[in-house]
């Protein structure tokens, strides 16, 4: 069975309790649709948790690491979470070997990656890290007939942090509408696994996915919320902000 998540977001007590519940729940595939590091307090530590995944893509934190110009195009509190974690990773200081192997990974990131007829991309196919697909796109058919004709059967995605399935008949379905589960039929489904670390759906709750081939579950876990906000306040160059929308959802 695969467990699929996306945007851990540098937050560790989250990641803890994802990596935790994949084991109880059997998982034996572990795939990640990218943004390991931004906005978070343990950059260092959510990447040392990933190295051993069976797929990892890059999202556009990521890429605006790597760039490093990028990152002009974040808000104001994505930039200045991005310059501070390419400083925690500094392969010039005391930390140097684990930071190159740090390096390493997020290099070795895929843009998007393909097992038979399932493709797995941080945004969308369209744009593997860029583009957002939201839930509001139901409305929008010309955007998502363009998405699904690059889709074979199922694309999972992440990028917006709000977890739910689209299908090609233009119909959107919430975690809640379908009781957490969903079981695939022939027909092409984009289903968005929402966020470990930082989840806007309203519900503060750790979010990912399972995958045994035919059903999704989504999963939605408790963690130390406060233990993450704290962090995050006592780092000057990360904006408060960023702890109290953990606390919300939003």
């Amino acid at each position: 069975m695969k467990a699929i998540i996306s945007d851990i977001h540098g937050n560790l007590e989250a990641f803890q309790a994802v990596m935790e519940d994949m084991r109880v729940q059997g998982a034996d595939e572990l795939i990640c649709l990218g943004d390991f590091v931004g906005y978070g307090p343990n950059p260092k530590e959510c990447i040392d948790l990933a190295v051993d995944f069976s797929i990892a893509l890059c999202g556009n934190h990521e890429h605006a690491l790597l760039t490093q110009f990028e990152s002009s195009n974040f808000n104001i509190r994505a930039r200045s979470s991005i310059d501070w974690t390419r400083e925690q990773l500094n392969p010039l200081g005391e930390d140097r070997e684990a930071n190159l192997r740090r390096w390493d990974f997020l290099d070795s990131l895929e843009m998007t990656h393909e097992d038979g007829n399932i493709l797995y991309v941080h945004g969308t196919p369209r744009d593997p890290v860029a583009e957002y697909l939201y839930p509001r796109d139901i409305y929008r058919p010309q955007k998502l007939r363009a998405i699904f004709e690059m889709v074979q059967w199922l694309c999972f995605c992440g990028h917006t942090h709000v977890p739910g399935i689209w299908t090609q008949d233009m119909i959107y379905l919430t975690p809640q509408e379908v009781n957490y589960r969903y079981h695939l039929v022939n027909k092409k489904t984009v289903v968005n696994v929402g966020s470990v670390g930082q989840p806007r759906d309203g519900d503060p709750r750790a979010t990912y996915v399972l995958f045994d081939g035919s059903r999704i579950v989504f999963r939605k876990l408790d963690y130390r919320v406060q233990t993450t906000a704290r962090k995050i306040r006592s780092i000057p160059q990360l904006d408060p902000y960023l702890a109290e929308r953990l606390l919300e959802g939003r």
